[in-house]
């Protein structure tokens, strides 16, 4: 476990090095400035580089840092996996169960982020509502209105739907209804790829801009841009899906 450590410790310092000139120093902080065991100054990411204690991984440590991958909305599936799986060995509470109170609650913090980290950034939806809460404020602001192509469309839908919950189940109308409401169904599942599509094609595109790294005001402009298409086009997917999942839940 200690050699496990020590080539954490030792990546910890390479990794810094790598993000220094894409991430603020807030989002490199740990969680103290020193070794909680032995009072070291702290230069490793996870664990002292003096006593090779476990220290607790910053709240105000973003997810792609944590796991060790750019800040991109298309990132390397396997290497994501394979840094969340050496971290998760390292801080696993099971190896901590002989060591200190303090180790074992700082294992058990640092388990719990890093999960919800790696749960974020294995979903690209999740993924990008988490960047845009990084990058744009919180994701609540993003609207969870109907499209306006699609108002009349989802208003029409919804009277078919309350038809269709009242009519008698073995009824022809209920049969009609049913058949209809499926059609709407593929329509709207169509309507909710075609949007995931356009995001992948945005996802590039914010990839392409941070790639370029690029100070401009048309950069600027640029980026602000996308992230609102990406904001708009979030929030009317969530809604297509919501009706997509209410369509399921109602006629299975």
């Amino acid at each position: 476990m200690a050699g496990c450590h020590a080539r954490l410790v030792r990546r910890g310092k390479g990794m810094d090095r790598q993000h220094t000139h894409s991430a603020s120093p807030r989002e490199l902080q740990m969680a103290r400035s020193m070794c909680w065991h032995c009072q070291s100054e702290m230069s490793g990411e996870y664990f002292c580089d003096r006593c090779v204690k476990v220290q607790p991984v910053s709240k105000e440590l973003d997810y792609f840092t944590c796991l060790g991958v750019p800040r991109r909305l298309t990132i390397d599936q396997r290497q994501l996996e394979a840094r969340f799986y050496e971290l998760s060995r390292a801080f696993h509470p099971d190896f901590y169960q002989n060591k200190s109170a303090a180790e074992q609650t700082i294992s058990l913090g640092n388990s719990a982020l890093l999960n919800t980290a790696y749960r974020t950034l294995r979903d690209p939806i999740d993924r990008a509502e988490y960047l845009l809460d990084l990058e744009a404020g919180s994701v609540k602001q993003i609207r969870n209105s109907p499209p306006a192509d699609l108002f009349e469309e989802i208003l029409e839908l919804q009277d078919t739907l309350n038809d269709y919950r009242a009519a008698g189940r073995t009824s022809e109308i209920e049969s009609t209804l049913r058949a209809k409401l499926q059609s709407e169904r593929s329509t709207l599942e169509q309507r909710q790829r075609d949007m995931e599509a356009a995001l992948q094609q945005l996802f590039v595109q914010w990839d392409a801009l941070q790639d370029r790294g690029e100070a401009t005001s048309q950069a600027r402009a640029e980026r602000d841009q996308i992230l609102k298409q990406m904001r708009e086009n979030l929030s009317n997917r969530t809604y297509v899906k919501n009706i997509v999942s209410d369509l399921v839940s109602t006629i299975g």
